[in-house]
C-alpha cells in the first residue's frame, strides 16, 4: 500500500517509520524543509530510542521518501500539530489540520482512506473534515473513507507502543471504520477497538484528562503539606498502599503535547458541564508560581543569586520541551534576577558541562527526571557556594548535598503566604 503521511514530527514520524518498515511504500511530508533535508541526509530530528535504526532499515529497503509535497497515496495519514487557540478555554486551533486536508484533496481517488491521527477536539472529524472531502466531491463511506485513529503512545517508548498499544479505529461510517482496521492490522498487534469517529476523538482526549486530573490532586496535596508542615510525599506513598488508590506524582507543572493541551480541547467542547477538568488545569498550570515562590523563599539567605536548573524538557529522557513547565520557570527565575544556568543532556543548547553547570551555584532546581540526574556527583556539588538540592521530581538518589523535595521543603522553607 502506498501511505503518504503529512507532518513529520514526534508522532507522524514514527508512524511513518513503522509502516514503510511493514510492508508499505510511506511518502512523508513535512512543512518544514530542514526536517526533510535532515531525513533524506539519513538521519532523524528527534530524539526517541529505537527510531534511528527502523529508520535505517527503511531506507535500506527504499521504502520511505521525506518530501515537503504530497502525492498520490492509497492511504492518508494526518499527524499535523492542534495547538490552543488564543480564546477563553483554549480550544482546539485546526489550522494545521484543515491546510494538510485541502494539501491532499487534489491527490485523492476513490477508493482512498484518509485517517486523522492529530489530536482533536470532540467532533472535529465529522464536523469539519467530512463536509471538506464532501465539498470536493467524495461521498464517505463509499468512495472515500474518513477515520480518527488517534495514537496512545508515550514519548521514549513511542517505536514499541505503536505495534503492541491498543488502537482506536474511528470511522465515520462502519464502512470507513473496516477500511483502517485493515490498513492498522498490517502493523498493529494489539487490539484494534472499533469506534465511530466522535467516540475514538473523545475517548483520547479523556485518557490524557484522566492522568492531567489526577496530578492536579497530586499538585494540590503537594500544596496542602507544605501549607499544614506534613510530607506530602510520605503521604501519597501510605495513601498508595491502600488496594485502591493510586496517587500519582506531584511536580513542577505538565508539559507536552498531550496533558497540558488535550483537557482545554474537552472544555471548550462543553464548558458548562466541565469545571472539574477546568480546575485541574488551573491547579497544574500555577504549579511553576508555586516552585518559584518556593525558592525565593530557599533564596532568601543564599550567599549569591546563581541557581542551575537540572532539565529543560517535559519528561525525562526525551528532547522534547514543547509546554514544558520547566523552560516557564528558568524563564520566570531569569525574569526574577536570578543568574540561571541551564543544564539539559537531551537539549542540544543547555549540554554544557555539569560541573561547570554547578560552579559557584546556590541552588540546583531538579525539573525534570532525566535518568542522568539519579546520581549527582560530587564533583558538581563540591563546587558549589551553597550544597543544596530542590528535585521538584523525585528522581536523585545519590547527592552529596541538602536535598529537599516537594514532601520535605517545609523544612527549610516553612509556610509560603497565602496569596500563593
Amino acid at each position: 500500500m502506498k501511505i503518504t503521511t503529512i507532518g513529520l514530527g514526534y508522532i507522524g514520524l514514527p508512524t511513518s517509520v513503522l509502516f514503510a518498515t511493514h510492508g508499505h511504500q510511506v511518502r512523508g511530508v513535512d512543512a518544514n524543509p530542514a526536517v526533510v533535508e535532515t531525513l533524506n541526509k539519513g538521519y532523524i530530528h528527534i530524539e526517541e530510542e529505537g527510531l534511528q535504526t527502523l529508520y535505517n532499515d527503511a531506507l535500506q529497503s527504499n521504502s520511505f521518501e521525506a518530501t515537503m509535497t504530497p502525492g498520490s497515496s492509497d492511504a492518508f495519514i494526518i499527524a499535523v500539530p492542534t495547538p490552543n487557540n488564543n480564546d477563553a478555554h483554549k480550544s482546539c486551533d485546526l489550522s494545521y489540520v484543515v491546510a494538510a486536508v485541502n494539501s491532499i484533496i487534489p491527490h485523492l481517488q476513490k477508493g482512498n482512506l484518509v485517517i486523522i491521527e492529530s489530536t482533536i477536539g470532540p467532533r472535529t472529524t465529522e464536523d469539519t473534515v467530512q463536509p471538506m472531502l464532501e465539498a470536493a466531491g467524495f461521498t464517505i463511506g463509499e468512495d472515500i473513507f474518513l477515520a480518527h485513529c488517534p495514537e496512545r503512545v508515550l514519548p521514549g517508548n513511542i517505536a514499541h507502543e505503536l505495534i503492541h498499544n491498543p488502537r482506536i479505529i474511528g470511522g465515520v461510517t462502519p464502512a470507513c471504520t473496516s477500511v483502517a482496521k485493515a490498513m492498522y492490522a498490517t502493523v498493529v498487534q494489539g487490539e484494534l477497538i472499533e469506534a465511530t469517529a466522535s467516540e475514538a476523538e473523545l475517548s483520547k482526549l479523556m485518557e490524557n484528562t484522566y492522568r492531567d486530573v489526577n496530578i492536579a490532586l497530586a499538585n494540590e496535596l503537594a500544596k496542602i503539606g507544605l501549607d499544614l508542615e506534613i510530607n506530602a510525599l510520605k503521604v501519597i506513598e501510605m495513601a498508595n498502599r491502600h488496594p485502591r488508590v493510586n496517587l500519582h506524582s506531584p511536580g513542577p507543572g505538565v508539559g507536552g503535547h498531550c496533558l497540558a493541551i488535550d483537557p482545554y480541547f474537552v472544555a471548550a467542547a462543553s464548558p458548562q458541564f466541565s469545571p472539574l477538568i477546568q480546575t485541574a488545569r488551573q491547579i497544574n498550570t500555577s504549579m511553576p508560581r508555586f516552585i518559584v515562590d518556593s525558592v525565593n523563599k530557599l533564596m532568601a539567605s543564599a550567599p549569591n543569586n546563581k541557581i542551575t536548573v537540572f532539565g529543560l524538557t517535559y519528561k525525562g529522557n526525551i528532547d522534547d520541551t514543547r509546554e514544558s513547565p520547566a523552560k516557564e520557570i528558568s524563564m520566570m527565575l531569569q525574569q526574577s534576577g536570578y543568574q540561571v544556568t541551564e543544564y539539559d543532556p537531551h537539549v542540544d543548547y543547555a549540554t554544557i558541562d555539569i560541573e561547570v553547570a554547578c560552579q559557584d551555584s546556590s541552588l540546583i532546581l531538579v525539573l525534570t527526571d532525566h535518568t542522568e540526574f539519579k546520581n549527582i556527583a560530587a564533583q558538581a556539588t563540591n563546587n558549589m557556594k551553597q550544597p543544596l538540592i530542590l528535585d521538584t521530581k523525585s528522581i536523585v538518589q545519590q547527592h552529596e548535598a541538602t536535598l529537599l523535595n516537594l514532601g520535605n521543603m517545609h523544612t527549610q522553607i516553612g509556610k509560603i503566604p497565602q496569596e500563593m
